[in-house]
């Protein structure tokens, strides 16, 4: 089984190096010695969710939420080619967090939350920055659960003119919809740059949304011939991705 991995503050590992001794402490050193009860000599992953990390050793462990790594190596995973975003209409209840959660796990590097026209859930004053919140907390979570060390951006919500200017600026864009005519996994894909996917509401992509999504340059793509949730398609479109532009190589 790989190392657990645990996330420190950003740049925190600026000038660490091979024979470091770094401390983790806080919510995530009482993760690992309360819940994980990792002890000395177990191996360690740390990382600023940006693409760098440190591996090491557990050199020892005080009290309920201190220990000290001794660092073994360290490394830098450069920004993935090419990037993957996830527009994901806020969906109903919970799934909004699963939808985060196995997007995060398959690879996904960028989500942003979509108040679309027909989305039964809006996120509106306190209740929005709640929501935000866990979504962001699950990336993290589920960031650190699939041992990454870079975990997906979670942009704050955008409405459909902000999605579109999104879009335009995208390599290539594509709305998943059960009556685009072209598959996904035909599409021409560009070896660099950002692709960008929308995943609409239960309700569908409203007709208006489609025509701004289409003069921003997305055009509808259909995944497969079942129809997918809002909150697994975006999960099920990533992979394809992942595989097709060689990142699951």
């Amino acid at each position: 089984m790989t190392a657990p991995v645990f996330l420190v503050e950003e740049d925190a590992l600026t000038g660490v190096f091979p024979g470091t001794v770094f401390p983790l402490d806080g919510p995530e050193g009482r993760h690992a010695v309360s819940v994980r009860r990792l002890r000395v000599g177990e191996e360690i992953v740390l990382t600023d969710g940006h693409g760098n990390g440190a591996h090491g050793t557990v050199a020892a462990v005080s009290g309920k939420d201190h220990l000290e790594v001794s660092v073994d190596s360290v490394r830098s995973e450069p920004e993935p080619q090419p990037h993957i975003t996830v527009v994901q209409a806020l969906p109903k209840g919970d799934r909004g967090e699963l939808a985060v959660e196995t997007m995060t796990e398959t690879g996904v590097d960028a989500i942003v939350p979509w108040a679309a026209s027909r989305c039964v859930t809006q996120w509106k004053g306190d209740r929005g920055q709640k929501s935000l919140a866990k979504w962001r907390a699950t990336a993290r979570e589920a960031g650190k659960q699939s041992r990454r060390l870079r975990f997906p951006e979670v942009t704050d919500a955008m409405t459909t003119k902000q999605v579109a200017a999104v879009l335009a600026d995208a390599e290539f864009a594509a709305v998943l919809h059960e009556e685009g005519s072209t598959p996904l996994a035909t599409a021409g894909l560009p070896a660099t740059g950002r692709i960008v996917l929308v995943v609409g509401p239960e309700g569908g992509v409203s007709p208006e949304e489609l025509a701004a999504f289409a003069e921003a340059g997305a055009h509808p793509y259909r995944l497969g011939p079942s129809v997918l949730r809002t909150s697994t398609a975006g999960t099920a479109a990533t992979a394809l991705l992942l595989g097709r532009t060689g990142r699951w190589g």
